[in-house]
């Protein structure tokens, strides 16, 4: 149940929110409310495998997440946007564990030696891909205007996030079967062309912090993964 709820998150806090979506949030308590209606219903698609009438669970993540952002919407905490990001997902993941923990799901009274089912695995690897696509991209705009411009991030923005996500994923693919030697030969081409391309661009340095930060996670999960 654990890495199912993780995966929910994944999926309903950055996957399904679209740019339209984020800009909504950020402007109407409408938009909150959407967005908290949306992560109900995957946290409840999510938990309905493992346990069907875990119907409390799923209102106390969803109304505590829409609490959350509505929070921000309304009080607008003046802090870094950085720090902004993490303490909203601090705080998302703080309610979701403390729902885990009050339905007996965070038992760790487990041996070592016991290995991971099949479905765990599925699981795991579902969070890994799911880690890699819209979160990473997300994480990586806020670390990365923090990092290197000093300012807050911009959404949208000029460059192609499909074509990095799409390159985290077959990263990914390759490491976890054994395939390193085509890792440089995908991402090292790349990153040469696109960094001539950008000769002179204002937000050269900020395109290929992001590109190597995000090469670097991909082979970090995918080596996670495998240690598994």
């Amino acid at each position: 149940m654990v890495l199912a709820m993780i995966l929910a998150h994944l999926v309903g806090d950055f996957i399904l929110q679209t740019d339209r979506l984020a800009y909504w949030k950020s402007q109407e308590l409408r938009g909150v409310l959407v967005h908290g209606l949306i992560v109900s219903g995957i946290t409840a698609m999510f938990a309905l495998p493992f346990q069907p009438f875990w119907w409390q669970g799923v209102l106390f993540i969803g109304m505590t997440h829409t609490a959350v952002d509505a929070a921000q919407w309304y009080f607008k905490p003046r802090m870094a946007p950085l720090l902004r990001f993490f303490l909203d997902q601090f705080l998302h993941f703080l309610f979701m564990f403390l729902a885990l923990a009050a339905g007996d799901y965070l038992n760790l009274a487990v041996q070592d030696s016991v290995p991971l089912t099949r479905g765990q695995l599925i699981l795991l690897y579902a969070l890994g891909y799911a880690f890699l696509t819209m979160p990473t991209w997300v994480l990586l705009k806020f670390v990365g205007a923090a990092v290197v411009n000093k300012s807050a991030p911009v959404f949208p923005d000029s460059f192609n996030k499909w074509a990095g996500i799409a390159e985290r994923v077959l990263i990914l693919t390759f490491v976890l079967t054994g395939q390193f030697l085509l890792v440089p030969l995908l991402a090292v081409p790349r990153l040469i062309l696109e960094r001539k391309q950008l000769a002179g661009h204002a937000q050269r340095r900020l395109y290929m912090f992001e590109s190597v930060a995000g090469i670097a996670l991909a082979i970090g999960v995918g080596l996670l993964l495998r240690a598994v």
